[in-house]
């Protein structure tokens, strides 16, 4: 990320979350007529305890100088989480991750190969810091798709969430899926603030998926998240999973995404009917089957 792109981003995050609070929330009363929701930049600055002029500035992406003192009352004032507060600090202050960045893919380790074959019944993916999809299991090819089919340069996985059918008409709420996906995404944008790579894909994206666009803006912020999803699968239906996202330790950075059947649900009983049935006749995996 230059530094345009890296003000401009912080610009939009910050405009993005003073408009997400209510102000009520904040101690401020509805009496006044508001033209646009959530706090108005004057308040923000009162909470935060810095001058109308010094927020306004900064909220508009000029290049000013900001301590972490500062940022902590600004990040206080806006109610944001732990993942939001980093991420406001990765791009106000320009941190950098301190790590050469490697442009090829990296290497699995033979224990993490391991680890993804005994994970049977829980489809699991292993992403880089730019999502490109780098290992899966059997469980995995059969729930979403065969990614083996698809060409290594496409295989990442904000990218298939847009492009791919069959991945939209997977999740019950895509949308919802598709946004826990690009708050991860937006964690390693603001951690790597040196890697240009960013602001070349989310052109891209934004060019070929006017959808994304709007997903992208509400500037969701999010390390690991942990939740519940719904699969409606070609061939066995209603599939239900929770969600556990994990970081990889290690040289490079991987994140480990397992998908565990939910215990009460008939979820793990359908997914060894599956793998079982396409292993006896040979038909395609996952995504490949249309969907009805």
């Amino acid at each position: 990320m230059n530094h345009e792109a890296r003000l401009s981003a912080l610009s939009a995050f910050l405009k993005a979350k003073r408009a997400k609070i209510s102000p009520e929330s904040a101690g401020f009363g509805t009496g006044s007529r508001r033209r646009t929701p959530g706090l108005r930049r004057e308040e923000v600055a009162q909470l935060a305890g810095v001058s109308l002029t010094w927020y306004t500035w900064f909220e508009q992406g000029r290049d000013i100088r900001v301590s972490a003192s500062v940022l902590e009352c600004i990040a206080s004032a806006l109610q944001l989480s732990v993942d939001e507060r980093k991420y406001l600090h990765s791009l106000a202050m320009e941190s950098s991750p301190g790590t050469v960045l490697k442009e090829e893919l990296p290497e699995i380790s033979p224990s993490l190969r391991r680890i993804l074959r005994e994970l049977t019944y829980c489809p699991t993916i292993i992403t880089d810091r730019r999502h490109a999809i780098v290992g899966w299991n059997e469980a995995a090819a059969h729930v979403f798709l065969d990614f083996e089919q698809v060409p290594a340069e496409e295989r990442n996985m904000i990218r298939l969430l847009f492009a791919r059918k069959e991945l939209r008409r997977l999740a019950v709420n895509w949308e919802h899926f598709t946004k826990g996906f690009l708050a991860i995404f937006r964690a390693y944008y603001g951690q790597y603030v040196e890697d240009r790579w960013y602001d070349r894909f989310l052109g891209e994206m934004k060019a070929a998926h006017p959808e994304f666009e709007a997903l992208w803006e509400e500037s969701e912020v999010q390390s690991a998240p942990e939740v519940l999803i719904e699969f409606r699968h070609a061939k066995v239906g209603k599939m239900l999973f929770h969600l556990t996202s994990l970081q990889v330790q290690g040289s490079v950075d991987l994140r480990c995404s397992i998908y565990t059947p939910v215990p009460e649900s008939t979820t793990e009983n359908k997914l060894k009917r599956l793998i079982g049935a396409d292993a006896v006749s040979g038909e395609p995996r996952g995504g490949d089957i249309p969907l009805f």
